[in-house]
């Protein structure tokens, strides 16, 4: 036996609620904790710039889904499923019908969410949401050039930066910075 990643499909809202049915469950041994060894829902943190103010919040990013770490036993899986199953708010396992031995995700996919869910050492990925287009005004809030405004030249959304053309000794001067360094004006 090896342990796997399995993807739990539950309602959209539900996920922390069944993640703690699931941990107590464990704590009671009603579920083998043996075989279901983590339990996660997939998130992300999220900082929100409003009004000048960083705000941190987690956003699920896979909504409905929970991943679970299980040690399946080839003769006695269906206990372990058919307990998880039965727990208010999942609809099953992800790809596989409710007689069927469920069928793990693949190391690759398991590590790229963990990864963007911070659970894997290194530093853990922080997105802004903001939304900037070309062209927009902007104040830079920020940084070496607070209190500047420009207009957005460019926009790098993999990098969460910018590139504002502003005005500095009556010329235009790009400058990049960082979306958590400006406000929409």
């Amino acid at each position: 036996m090896a342990k796997n990643w399995y993807i739990l499909h539950t309602y959209t809202g539900y996920e922390k609620k069944i993640e703690r049915t699931i941990r107590t469950r464990l704590e009671t041994k009603e579920i083998d904790p043996s075989v279901v060894t983590e339990i996660r829902v997939p998130e992300e943190e999220l900082v929100e710039v409003k009004d000048g103010k960083q705000r941190t919040k987690k956003n699920k990013f896979l909504p409905g889904y929970i991943m679970v770490e299980m040690d399946l036993p080839e003769l006695d899986w269906k206990k372990t499923c058919t307990a998880l199953r039965r727990i208010q708010g999942v609809t099953g396992f992800v790809g596989t019908n409710p007689s069927e031995r469920p069928r793990p995700i693949s190391v690759d996919e398991a590590k790229t969410l963990l990864q963007k869910a911070g659970a894997i050492k290194g530093e853990k990925p922080v997105h802004i949401k903001q939304s900037f287009a070309v062209g927009d005004t902007v104040k830079i809030t920020d940084g070496p050039f607070a209190t500047f405004s420009g207009t957005v030249d460019e926009v790098n959304a993999e990098k969460d930066k910018l590139r504002v053309v502003v005005q500095i000794f009556g010329r235009a001067t790009p400058v990049e910075v960082s979306l958590s360094q400006v406000e929409k004006m």
